[in-house]
């Protein structure tokens, strides 16, 4: 009876400290990039959001955290690799978190259980269908929003290479990615994780017998039967390590450099202007001459779209230009003093006659 209750009370080592850390980590960074980014993605609709906005310090702060938190994400993202090259390599360590016919099979037959139609819950190896679904998407959305992102911190960079139009595509991508990776998290995860039935093993590191029964019955079965992963001989060890350590290394040195890379490339997409030491006049602009389609070239290559969207419709959370009813003068102080968050554009940057192209291309617009 004794050895029975001792089996029941047995824990299972499930995360290393390392990776508790490395999850505390993207907690804090995705929590941070939510809260600094939906904000953002509902200004122009949400009196809410806009509240939200001024209270973490106005636009521009919430921009920094949000740009600081996701540098954190991308440096985790660089540790994580290089874990998961380590494991592989060296540890030689299953790569479990690779889709098998198992796991298609076993989602129809959870599928049975859940509806009544199969008396036993399916034994799950050591990462489920939902756990390894969880995770892909995790990778493949931090791709695209660090593709995306790039070219939203880069968007002259950007316009140089791509049409000006990949910046609002770039911004719905990143805006949508950011809504579906926080829906995802709220509705499937927290259920999952801590509703269905409480995960400790991220805080604590372990799971109990019953907890492994239950999530990870195969795995158990494994662990009982005494399959586990032998020790690498010190010899071989040796041997791959002085292979892996200059791996890592230039690895490392390439990545942080791409994340330095990324984060300075274009000094006009993270600093503002002091709008107290500009000194801008809106002078005579002449309209006989201007040209629309000239506007248009122009609305793309400096590039306006960016910010205004294609037509002057407004990209989250820069509201749309009544292009109906904008009046010259009202056109050419805005770009000239640069209202709310916009820049304000002098002479040099944007002469009088390529307002007037603008206004006619904004005003011609059906």
């Amino acid at each position: 009876m004794s050895e029975q209750t001792d089996q029941i009370q047995q824990h299972y080592k499930r995360f290393s400290g390392a990776a508790r850390v490395e999850h505390f980590v993207l907690i804090i960074s995705f929590t941070m990039l939510a809260v600094t980014g939906l904000p953002q993605r509902y200004a122009t609709d949400s009196q809410f959001a806009r509240d939200f906005i001024d209270a973490m310090g106005g636009i521009e702060s919430v921009r920094l955290l949000h740009r600081f938190f996701a540098i954190v994400l991308m440096g985790g993202s660089i540790y994580h690799g290089g874990i998961v090259s380590y494991n592989l390599f060296v540890r030689r360590v299953r790569w479990s978190m690779l889709p098998t016919i198992t796991d298609v099979r076993n989602v129809y037959e959870t599928l049975m259980f859940n509806v009544g139609l199969r008396r036993e819950h399916p034994k799950m190896p050591r990462f489920n269908f939902g756990e390894k679904a969880e995770y892909l998407a995790l990778v493949w959305g931090t791709l695209i929003m660090i593709i995306t992102g790039f070219m939203l911190w880069n968007p002259i960079a950007t316009t140089c290479l791509l049409p000006g139009v990949a910046i609002p595509m770039a911004q719905a991508a990143h805006s949508a990615e950011a809504l579906l990776a926080v829906l995802s998290i709220l509705v499937w995860h927290f259920y999952n994780v801590h509703i269905k039935q409480f995960n400790r093993s991220m805080f604590t590191g372990t799971l109990s017998r019953k907890e492994m029964e239950a999530e990870h019955g195969l795995e158990l079965e494994r662990l009982d039967a005494g399959d586990s992963l032998p020790p690498v001989p010190d010899d071989v060890l040796a041997k791959r390590l002085n292979i892996f350590y200059p791996y890592a290394s230039a690895m490392t040195v390439l990545l942080v450099a791409g994340l330095v890379w990324f984060v300075t490339f274009e000094d006009s997409a993270i600093t503002t202007v002091d709008r107290q030491d500009v000194v801008t006049s809106i002078g005579t602009i002449n309209l006989t001459e201007a040209d629309p389609v000239i506007g248009e070239v122009l609305w793309f290559q400096l590039p306006c779209q960016s910010c205004h969207g294609l037509n002057g419709e407004g990209v989250t959370p820069i509201p749309a230009i009544n292009i109906e009813t904008i009046e010259l003068d009202v056109f050419a102080a805005a770009i000239r003093r640069g209202p709310a968050d916009m820049p304000a554009f002098d002479s040099v940057d944007i002469s009088d006659e390529e307002i007037a192209h603008l206004y006619a291309y904004i005003t011609d617009i059906d």
